[in-house]
């Protein structure tokens, strides 16, 4: 049986978030929930996850989980909002512990535990979840991030950051833990699943030639055009590749606010006694 799957595309961090659902019983999932945030102003807002809650009051869905692909690096999830207004579980890769033991310190966030108890539900290669009369399965694709999971809930995939559009090609590697050999292993351990798997990516960024947003795409397509990693491109090939582009690339603008709330799973920082809260700016000197 096929899903039913709606995006919601974030045009202020290029994030596609997901609404799946198991026709047969209104059973549904979100996937990656973007928390809407204004660095200048260090405005949050919620108009972004309200929305797919609305989605979800409207087709008279049942969310029993959030599904974060990874700890994000571009956005503040929603995940922790979306918890409290429905009861929905909040899952993700069981090596999201590797994750905060990396940022706990450099935020000095004392409240969080490196054990992922921010989270609800931790999940390894090969673990499932019941999705109404649907199954979903995970695959633990690392690369980006140590913590990636591909999550597979009948013929599709939702890869999060660790495959792009065919046109635009993969994801950074250059992240704490990440490692451009492993993302290729993981690319090509998707890339193994039937050709005709539609494959759900967390970002489009508009490559050159192209002026309309796309999300979804599937294994075959991918093995055949993607820029960096169609068939016959080596690992060697690959991994030179992503390392030569990585070394070019800037931090991304978020980094600092998304990391200290995604690691919290998207809670914010505990207020100080005068009730105010603060996320953390971590200052390096040459």
């Amino acid at each position: 049986m096929k899903p039913r799957v709606q995006a919601f595309f974030d045009r202020a961090t290029s994030t596609a978030s997901y609404l799946v659902s198991d026709p047969a019983t209104g059973r549904a999932a979100i996937i990656d929930p973007v928390l809407d945030f204004e660095p200048k102003a260090a405005k949050l807002s919620t108009a972004s996850a309200d929305a797919l809650l609305q989605a979800v009051a409207e087709q008279g869905l049942t969310l029993v989980y959030v599904l974060e692909t990874h700890a994000h690096a571009d956005h503040l999830s929603a995940a922790d909002h979306i918890r409290r207004r429905t009861g929905a579980q909040v899952v993700i890769g069981a090596r999201i512990r590797d994750v905060q033991k990396a940022f706990i310190p450099v935020f000095e966030a004392d409240d969080v535990t490196p054990d992922g108890a921010a989270f609800d539900v931790l999940l390894d290669e090969g673990d499932t979840l019941p999705l109404g009369e649907l199954t979903l399965r995970v695959l633990h694709t690392p690369g980006h991030t140590p913590a990636c999971v591909t999550y597979l809930i009948g013929d599709t995939a939702f890869v999060g950051d660790t495959l792009f559009m065919p046109d635009y090609g993969t994801a950074r590697a250059d992240f704490p833990g990440g490692d451009a050999a492993a993302l290729y292993r993981s690319i090509r351990k998707i890339l193994s699943l039937p050709p005709e798997t539609r494959i759900f990516v967390g970002h489009d960024y508009l490559p050159a030639g192209r002026d309309e947003y796309r999300w979804e795409t599937t294994v075959a397509e991918e093995r055949a055009r993607n820029v960096h990693v169609h068939d016959g491109v080596s690992e060697a090939e690959f991994v030179a590749m992503r390392q030569a582009r990585d070394a070019t690339l800037a931090a991304p603008t978020l980094i600092l606010p998304s990391l200290q709330v995604n690691i919290r799973g998207g809670a914010l920082p505990p207020p100080t006694p005068k009730g105010a809260v603060f996320l953390r700016l971590p200052v390096t000197t040459a």
